[in-house]
């Protein structure tokens, strides 16, 4: 009785609000279009794909291609590299954009913040297909910026093809992920900080709390929620490297340590048409990253009592 009173009152509610919910309808077609209908091509994991028969009638393999996957000479190279690469992401890329909030909250002229803010946030709505051509001329050992530096200060130094040496890759990568994004992921932190109560600092600074002080126990402890929610939200992509990033800048030379698992699942599923294996690869970095986000919820919300659910 109590479960149908409850469904009554939902329903009860959706009805008052039909046309707010109507809203919703557009964003409902998108993820059922796009999301979720195509997840039936997940089946390919677990099926050997004749194109005669399509995916439905195509015989089955159980898990073949996870086998494949897991027995393969290349699975502890592109999965070590996916890793490193967003690890490093991670513990770099992560805390900026909350240092970068603090120290735009602590400028006191509004006209410099604003200018700052805006400057930081135009790198993200550059393509990486710009970005990489950019960087690419920036880099070049012939005509570069950086190279022709380098020789004004010593005529005598060697070109550098910055792109091609596998020890400067990874520096690259995340030097530029961080140009790219650290304006636009501070927007969050930027509001929440703003929403802190200004009479929190002015009795902070009463009692003798310095600026350092003021952020170190005022402003951290109150953005605490949103960076807790925002780093579990980042773990979800833990073996996502970026796919544009770094099928752009890697080269011929730097694949050892520039072969990831997205750019690896496209030359086996588009280049060398191998659908199945390919959709297994996908599969299971869905299935690691899962495990990954529930056991961070799980984890943060004993310590902080914060999480998505």
């Amino acid at each position: 009785m109590e479960n149908g009173g409850r469904s009554k009152g939902l329903w009860n509610r959706i009805w008052r609000y039909r046309m707010i919910y109507l809203f919703l309808i557009p964003a409902i077609i998108w993820y059922a279009v796009f999301c979720y209908y195509p997840m039936y091509g997940l089946l390919l994991s677990v099926k050997e794909f004749k194109y005669s028969l399509g995916i439905m009638k195509s015989p089955w393999v159980g898990l073949k291609w996870f086998r494949n996957f897991l027995s393969d000479g290349q699975f502890y190279l592109v999965l070590g590299n996916t890793v490193k690469i967003t690890a490093l992401k991670l513990l770099v890329g992560f805390p900026a954009p909350i240092l970068f909030a603090v120290l735009i909250n602590e400028i006191r002229s509004h006209g410099f913040k604003r200018v700052v803010q805006t400057l930081s946030y135009l790198p993200y709505f550059v393509s990486w297909v710009v970005a990489a051509a950019l960087l690419t001329k920036l880099l070049s050992p012939y005509s570069g910026l950086v190279n022709d530096l380098r020789l004004m200060m010593d005529p005598q130094a060697e070109p550098i093809f910055y792109l091609g040496e596998p020890k400067y890759f990874y520096p690259v990568v995340i030097l530029t992920d961080l140009w790219k994004n650290i304006g636009w992921n501070s927007i969050i932190y930027i509001a929440a900080i703003s929403n802190i109560d200004p009479n929190l600092y002015e009795a902070a600074e009463i009692d003798g709390a310095g600026r350092i002080g003021r952020i170190w126990h005022i402003t951290l402890p109150a953005i605490r929620p949103t960076i807790a929610v925002l780093l579990i939200m980042s773990m979800s992509g833990i073996l996502n490297a970026g796919f544009d990033q770094i099928y752009l800048l890697q080269q011929p030379s730097t694949l050892q340590v520039a072969e990831v698992i997205d750019t690896y699942v496209l030359k086996k599923g588009i280049q060398q048409a191998q659908f199945e294996y390919a959709t297994a690869i996908g599969m299971f970095k869905s299935l690691i990253s899962l495990v990954v986000v529930v056991s961070v919820n799980w984890i943060v919300r004993k310590l902080s009592e914060v999480s998505l659910w």
